[in-house]
């Protein structure tokens, strides 16, 4: 039985949106085709929020309706699931943002809304009443979705709500983290039952649920979360044996706890938590608006760098269960654990989907998460030592900064001392001010090449061409030659050769 509230609520539609959804809504008219808003869409536009997904549920085939409106729209029909009729249709023009998802009906609006994942995701609006950017309808609320939307409450559907899609066991905490909602206890407890069917999920689903959540402002309590629920165990198995690991008296944490609290540390310094009291240590902590813009770039598929250093810093430690010694002296050691956590990390990133390229910038920042703390020293870093940690950083040498000053918060937690802090905090303000205000100086032009060193002192091609070009760049970097003419006399004399 619907259930209609008594007072026609207004759903705010943005602007740019409402033709188009006018445009739609006269297509099926025409062809007497009765369709409904659902989803996503409602329900941010219920609370006053932009979604860019447009889900729309038809009755009729949903693959031949999209074919037709692609055809009419000038856009391009791409089915996502033909055997449930679903199928998605965007607009090449880079002035429309929108993609339309369009489903098959199940049965009536009311029988269709049972089989979605949330209540909250169970609401609909007739796609004819969206005539203004605050259109006033009559909600269509079979389940009391809209209740649990004021109460700000994540309720599962049903009870069998996971089996049918286990993709949603991580949707729901992508939700929370997204809304800023609680998931209702009778819900959680459903999660922690249906957990490790997280494992038969498709990648690409793992990653995009997974990815969104580590793109929030609450990326740390949600792990925590999808830990407390039994979930980060069967995504990241490798991650939770960390638990109990323990580490040096300079460690507050043991490896697992580390391993959360440095996605912690991450969002602080990438301001995207409160203070909480800590401004002080903020306020040494570079921070700028070019930094902004970069850790905002997209990388692939909508990720960006800011999840991408989210993701490096939960798997950063990972392999130090397995390399841990103790020497006879009792000193404890991970030797080669950031070398070994690249091979530990990489099976996880490819089960992800994650791009070649997104796989490569997390494996540098792991590799390479403990040459910000070598770079610390009594005076600042010269020029030469920069250019070689940038040089082997590659596109991820400001992340593995930012991992680096993550790392140090993470590691002493409430027992900070700030001097040291200080000293790290400033030492990579001067970093990042030599690198954004001497690039060429940094990554230098090239004086010479390969065909040079040939052609002037009778080399052969070989690991010695690159080894010398690879001198000569840091020569270069280091201020010590600047011209073609010195690059080859420099080259000269490590040959042992007169100019």
């Amino acid at each position: 039985m619907t259930n209609l509230t008594k007072e026609r609520l207004g759903i705010f539609v943005p602007e740019e949106a409402v033709h188009l959804l006018e445009k739609l809504s006269e297509f099926f008219q025409q062809r007497n085709i009765a369709c409904y808003l659902v989803g996503g869409f409602v329900r941010d536009g219920l609370m006053d929020r932009t979604n860019n997904d447009i889900d729309i549920a038809v009755a009729g085939d949903a693959l031949d309706i999209s074919s037709q409106i692609a055809t009419s729209f000038d856009g391009r029909m791409i089915p996502l699931d033909e055997v449930n009729q679903v199928a998605r249709v965007v607009f090449p023009q880079a002035k429309c943002r929108w993609h339309l998802d369009f489903a098959s009906l199940r049965g009536s609006i009311e029988e269709d809304m049972r089989y979605r994942d949330f209540t909250i995701n169970a609401l609909a609006f007739r796609l004819s009443d969206i005539k203004s950017k605050w259109a006033h309808s009559e909600l269509i609320d079979p389940l009391n979705g809209y209740r649990d939307l004021k109460q700000r409450i994540i309720r599962a559907v049903d009870d069998d709500s996971f089996r049918q899609d286990p993709a949603r066991l991580l949707r729901a905490i992508r939700l929370a983290a997204k809304l800023d909602f609680a998931i209702e206890p009778g819900t959680e407890s459903l999660i922690q039952r249906d957990s490790e069917l997280i494992k038969n999920v498709a990648g690409e689903r793992l990653r995009d649920e997974l990815c969104y959540i580590l793109d929030t402002n609450r990326a740390y309590s949600s792990l925590c979360h999808l830990d407390k629920l039994g979930l980060l165990a069967h995504l990241m198995p490798g991650l939770t044996s960390a638990k109990g690991v323990t580490q040096p008296k300079e460690h507050f944490w043991d490896v697992f706890d580390h391993s959360l609290e440095i996605v912690a540390c991450v969002e602080l310094l990438l301001r995207e938590r409160a203070t909480n009291g800590i401004d002080r240590i903020l306020s040494i902590a570079p921070w700028s608006d070019e930094l902004a813009n970069h850790f905002s770039q997209e990388i692939s598929g909508g990720r960006t760098r800011r999840c991408l250093l989210k993701l490096a810093a939960l798997l950063h430690d990972i392999a130090k269960p397995a390399t841990k010694t103790i020497e006879e002296s009792g000193k404890m050691r991970f030797l080669g654990h950031a070398k070994e956590g690249v091979s530990m990390a990489t099976p996880i990133m490819e089960r992800l989907r994650l791009s070649n390229r997104e796989i490569k910038m997390v494996q540098l920042m792991i590799e390479h998460h403990l040459r910000p703390g070598y770079l610390l020293s009594e005076d600042m870093p010269s020029r030469r030592a920069i250019y070689k940690y940038f040089r082997d950083t590659a596109e991820v040498g400001i992340d593995t900064l930012f991992l680096g000053l993550a790392d140090h918060l993470a590691a002493r937690g409430p027992t900070l001392d700030f001097n040291e802090w200080r000293r790290h905090a400033e030492t990579t303000s001067y970093i990042l001010s030599k690198w954004f205000e001497e690039k060429s100086t940094i990554v230098p032009p090239k004086l010479i090449d390969g065909h040079i060193l040939m052609q002037k002192f009778g080399l052969t091609p070989g690991t010695q061409i690159g080894e010398l070009l690879e001198m000569v760049r840091e020569a270069q970097a280091s201020g010590e030659i600047n011209t073609t003419e010195e690059a080859l006399d420099f080259v000269a004399k490590r040959l042992g050769r007169n100019k």
